[in-house]
């Protein structure tokens, strides 16, 4: 098995290289990214299914080089689940980039940088994921920078290329602190490796603990999108195609918060700064989800919930129990799959109807039913209605809190259910003006415009574009999508239970330690967690 786990980032780099070599010959660019995508979900699946069954995580010293000079690739559940989710979510938007490439050319994903960019974006995730140290992490930070600028800035336009700046500005202040931290943990205690410094970190006085963790965390938290460092996210997002804002509002930030995650259950476990999690977790929560009831523009709605949704797994890291963690994992896995199915369906919107201004769209009820049911399943998910996942997962976390019982906790979960409410009331409010407002009801619209005139000066409230053809493809797509959401509900029992294993495992870090030290001198090794 141990075999496998290089693939899951080697696979995508040389898909990238094929399908750049083949920059003019789009069919084989789709197939070399469908087998490549599809290959790592298979291989994500597999070792998904020896870790979990056989209780043992998979350690590869890659090069057989000894720590900490050789990088160590460690797969146990956590990694495994992610990896499996990512590649669900890279390959639907994949599915869907081609059917909008069938239907307008080369002008919103030019194919012959699209697919390259593509797989090197999902080897920067995938590596992430899996990496045993810091500096890995931070590679795969740098990989995903550098696709993401150029998929954030298809088509050069000048609203794209303006959001892309501060967008990579902002990144490359992240990662600079990142490096700067690395550096400082490096010439502090000799490793990188996170087994290491799981157990020298206690070595050093609690003070230089606080301003390293600090260090990593605010690092973290930019890439994660958490308040007040989450400005850049609701511009950068909806500037860029449909199929590149799926991806990243489905799986960037989740990738902050898996570094955070490992961060804090890992290597710093005796220096708590927990109740400043909290604190950030609901100003992240509540700021989000107010910055969505002022928006007038759905991929802005959707940009903000993302914000405020990433509070609550910031709320469930804070809460630093084994129940807590699987109840954040379990509803970092809906976050992904949601978020990613709801940016889809507006980009259906935005075809079928030229815009995707709630000022603008309206009558799609009656013009284009199904795409009114592939958004509201999502969105009713997302705002936590029963018996959905979004529900669960909530319902989760806030039993978590309430066993701790501090009133702290009890404020975050009076915070949590006013954001899913304000969360359900801005969706139902965009799937209301742009589904169920018919085209020929003008009173009806003069009284709306009258009760929402404040959205007038929104950003893109005002947006209109020709409207254009919408492949089968797309619409398939969605549907597959939206058919995921629902099984996060249907099989949520038995993914749970996985989730909150994997929280057990995160609260039991000495095992790690000794597999990577057992994998670095046999090349690779497995043991139980």
């Amino acid at each position: 098995m141990s075999a496998l786990v290089p693939l899951l980032v080697t696979l995508p780099l040389l898909g990238a290289a094929i399908a750049l070599i083949f920059g003019r010959r789009r069919r084989v660019q789709i197939g070399v990214s469908l087998i490549t995508l599809t290959l790592v979900l298979v291989i994500a699946a597999v070792l998904l299914y020896a870790v979990d069954s056989s209780g043992q995580a998979i350690a590869v010293s890659v090069g057989g080089w000894p720590i900490p000079f050789g990088i160590v690739l460690y797969v146990d559940r956590l990694a495994a689940l992610l990896v499996v989710i990512s590649s669900i979510v890279l390959l639907a938007v994949l599915l869907f980039s081609v059917g909008q490439g069938a239907a307008d050319g080369d002008d919103e994903t030019p194919v012959t940088i699209f697919h390259p960019s593509y797989l090197i974006l999902s080897a920067g995730i995938f590596n992430a994921f899996i990496a045993g140290d810091l500096f890995n992490l931070y590679v795969g930070f740098e990989i995903l920078l550098v696709a993401s600028y150029v998929l954030i800035t298809l088509g050069s336009t000048e609203s794209r290329i303006r959001t892309g700046v501060v967008y990579i500005v902002v990144s490359l202040v992240s990662s600079i602190i990142f490096l700067a931290a690395i550096a400082a943990i490096y010439g502090a205690l000799g490793t990188v490796n996170m087994a290491q410094l799981a157990e020298r970190m206690g070595e050093l006085p609690q003070s230089t603990q606080l301003v390293l963790h600090l260090m990593l965390l605010l690092a973290f938290s930019i890439k994660a999108a958490v308040f007040p460092l989450s400005f850049w996210l609701p511009d950068s997002y909806p500037t860029a195609p449909a199929p590149v804002t799926a991806v990243f509002a489905g799986l960037l930030t989740k990738v902050g918060v898996y570094a955070i995650i490992r961060t804090e259950t890992q290597i710093f476990r005796d220096n708590d700064v927990n109740t400043l999690l909290l604190i950030v977790a609901l100003a992240t929560m509540i700021v989000g989800v107010l910055g969505a009831v002022a928006q007038a523009e759905l991929k802005r709605i959707l940009s903000f919930t993302l914000v405020s949704h990433v509070g609550y797994l910031v709320f469930g890291i804070a809460i630093a129990t084994p129940v807590a963690l699987g109840a954040t994992i379990y509803y970092m896995v809906h976050h992904i799959i949601v978020q990613t199915t709801l940016f889809l369906a507006v980009g259906l919107v935005e075809r079928r109807a030229g815009s995707t201004s709630i000022l603008k769209v309206k009558g799609l009820m009656r013009a284009a039913p199904v795409i009114a049911v592939l958004f509201f399943i999502p969105a009713i998910n997302l705002g936590g209605l029963p018996p959905f996942s979004g529900f669960i997962g909530k319902f989760a976390l806030f039993d978590a809190a309430a066993q701790v019982g501090t009133p702290l906790m009890y404020i975050l979960i009076i915070g949590g259910i006013v954001t899913s409410l304000l969360t359900l009331y801005a969706l139902m409010r965009a799937w209301n003006l742009s589904f169920w407002r018919e085209d020929d009801d003008h009173t009806g619209e003069d009284a709306v415009v009258e009760r929402i005139e404040y959205l007038g000066d929104a950003p893109a409230a005002d947006e209109q574009n020709a409207r254009r053809v919408i492949p089968r493809i797309m619409t398939a797509t969605t549907a597959g999508m939206v058919a995921v959401t629902i099984a996060l509900t249907v099989f949520a029992g038995p993914l749970y239970a996985l989730c909150q294993s994997i929280g057990d495992a995160l609260q039991d870090p000495v095992n790690l330690v000794q597999l990577e030290s057992d994998a670095a001198a046999g090349a690779h090794t497995e043991v139980t967690p």
